[in-house]
């Protein structure tokens, strides 16, 4: 059997250095140390972001069993490969019509994390159109954590995308997932790393 590879996707003008990020790790390094653990900077673009992440993929499929966590615009992403690949995958919050949303915030970006600072124009919006999955292969592959308090997205979205899919619906809490430490070891389990 081949050794687990957990891939974290982050959100829209976040890092590695995401709280949920850094919990996933955390958990993994103490729990399951078998598995590899795997949190990609992305380019702050969707076509460069999504070109990195098929490039891991490459580097890592023949040797693990990937698992994936998205969060937000990383939910996105992780549905889009999960197309691509058949990966299983948790959505955090996840951002489900991000072309919509991102329009909001075309022009000068800072990421908070890393400080680099960019322009959002309408193409990068095409490329995030070109990434969108309108029906899911196997609704069954995803695990939806969300809360209906999250102030950035309009959680019913993504209730409505997974309705097929396992659904964890909390009332309450924000964008940043509260109280997201309760969840990494069902988390490895419903990915089966």
């Amino acid at each position: 059997m081949k050794p687990s590879l957990l891939l974290y996707i982050h959100g829209f003008n976040s890092s590695p250095l995401s709280h949920k990020a850094n919990v996933m790790k955390g958990y993994c390094d103490t729990y399951r140390p078998d598995i590899k653990v795997v949190i990609p900077q992305l380019p702050c673009f969707p076509e460069q972001a999504a070109q990195t992440l098929l490039e891991l993929i490459e580097q890592y499929h023949s040797d693990y069993q990937i698992g994936l966590v998205g969060s937000s615009l990383g939910g996105y992403m992780s549905t889009w490969l999960n197309s691509r690949f058949g990966f299983k995958a948790v959505l955090v919050n996840p951002a489900v019509k991000p072309y919509e949303l991102l329009l909001d915030y075309l022009g000068e970006q800072e990421n908070p994390y890393t400080h680099e600072r960019y322009t959002l124009e309408h193409r990068h919006i095409d490329e995030l159109k070109a990434l969108d999955v309108e029906t899911l292969n196997n609704p069954s592959d995803f695990w939806l954590l969300q809360q209906t308090e999250d102030e950035v997205l309009d959680y019913r979205q993504a209730v409505a995308k997974f309705a097929l899919s396992k659904q964890t619906v909390e009332q309450g809490g924000d964008h940043s997932f509260i109280d997201f430490e309760r969840y990494p070891q069902p988390i490895i389990e419903f990915l089966g790393l």
